[in-house]
């Protein structure tokens, strides 16, 4: 098996040693714990959008702007009108995407009939956020979220189906449930479908696959031109596998290609791992993707999960995958085309006893190039990664209580 680092680079690269960083900058909001970030860049205005809970457990939702490529943040604004109403996690954050200046956020939110999605846009650069909306298609029965979306698609879980079964959809969520409980994985899966729409209502939100599992974030990544949609979720396969598949629709939505399995990896799971998928396409049309699986590693075949990789030129097969090369359990990555057309991948892994931050990157040399494995905060989760006009920004949670949004900026 193939290393990531080694795959990406020739025989003359260099691997630079671990280094641990302090990050650029500190995003909070005064009284509450910040956590659950995402980030988007155009140029130099970078946005990140995080939720914020006070002591009490009410959350809202917010985002922070830089104009300046993340040296700099102005206060973080409200993004919500209805204070307290999101519902958020590591896997399931607030997305924020730049499109033609405006600025959009979607989030989960408690509805009357079970969990939805909704949306919020900002015309004048962040000061100011419309009136909620709801995503459509997303305000059914039932759980939904796990989305991801740029300013005009989004992609979610969906459990309209499941509405019935309340017993089964916790067996489902807990990997640990007893074992005479324990439903048909393969068929109930059936029942969690991947949605997807436009966040305008100009195409009709719809199931593209059944099968999904339960609560793995989704991963969505577009052309230019948003001509060409990229999806990638957990599937589950028969045997109860939780492995990633991927779709990709070349007609704007309008259909989507069979899934593909873009790795048999085979982890057989008697329920959700809550680790999904990260997805990003490089310049020339070359899928990158980047997920977490259970394998047997270290002395006597102990059970671990690592983090891989593979690409795809085409969407309709992929690489054989390629080892991330992690020094603890890892969970959570995402990946970023920087600016030099290089991958960047971050993730969090334990230590410890805690959660730490890491980067690894390429950067080009004259005979090769040299690989970076970086630590860049020494209690952190879930990172998010976005290329703004002259570095790959990192945000991530920092700290365990009265928590922050912590930011660094990656140079080229």
């Amino acid at each position: 098996m193939r290393s990531f680092l080694l795959a990406v680079t020739s025989a003359c690269a260099v691997v630079a040693s671990v280094q641990t960083s302090t990050p650029q900058a500190s995003i909070a909001v005064s009284q509450r714990s910040a956590a659950t970030p995402s980030v988007a860049a155009r140029g130099d205005l970078v946005v990140v959008a995080f939720s914020a809970s006070a002591a009490g457990g009410a959350t809202d939702i917010y985002a922070a702007v830089s104009r300046d490529a993340a040296r700099t943040f102005g206060a973080p604004v409200r993004v919500n009108d209805v204070a307290g109403d999101a519902r958020v996690g590591g896997e399931q954050p607030p997305r924020v995407a730049i499109r033609d200046g405006r600025i959009v956020v979607v989030w989960t939110s408690k509805g009357p009939k079970g969990t939805r999605l909704l949306q919020s846009a900002s015309t004048d650069g962040g000061a100011t956020f419309a009136r909620a909306t709801i995503v459509p298609g997303s305000d059914a029965a039932g759980n939904r979220g796990w989305e991801n979306a740029d300013a005009r698609y989004a992609v979610w879980l969906d459990h309209r189906e499941l509405v019935q079964d309340e017993k089964t959809m916790t067996a489902m969520h807990h990997e640990h449930a007893a074992s005479s409980t324990k439903p048909d994985g393969v068929a109930m899966a059936q029942k969690s479908k991947l949605f997807f729409a436009s966040l305008d209502g100009t195409l009709p939100p719809r199931a593209v696959t059944g099968g999904v599992c339960y609560c793995c974030k989704t991963a969505l990544a577009t052309s230019a031109d948003a001509s060409t949609i990229y999806l990638a979720w957990r599937h589950v396969y028969p045997g109860n596998f939780r492995d990633i598949a991927f779709t990709v629709s070349r007609d704007a939505g309008q259909t989507f290609a069979p899934p593909v399995r873009v790795s048999e990896d085979k982890w057989m799971l008697e329920g959700c791992p809550d680790d999904g998928p990260a997805i990003a396409v490089d310049a020339r049309h070359r899928v990158h993707l980047v997920w977490p699986t259970l394998i047997a590693d270290g002395a006597g075949g102990e059970p671990t999960v690592g983090l891989f990789y593979a690409t795809s030129a085409d969407g309709t097969s992929f690489t054989p995958r390629e080892r991330i090369p992690t020094e603890a359990v890892a969970h959570h990555p995402q990946i970023a085309i920087g600016g030099d057309g290089m991958p960047v991948v971050a993730w969090d892994e334990s230590q410890n006893g805690a959660r730490r931050i890491v980067v690894a990157h390429r950067r080009p040399m004259a005979k090769g190039a040299q690989v970076a494995r970086e630590v860049l905060g020494d209690a952190g989760v879930y990172p998010a990664l976005a290329v703004a006009a002259d570095a790959t920004v990192a945000v991530w949670t920092s700290g365990k209580t009265d928590s922050t949004i912590a930011v660094r900026r990656l140079d080229r």
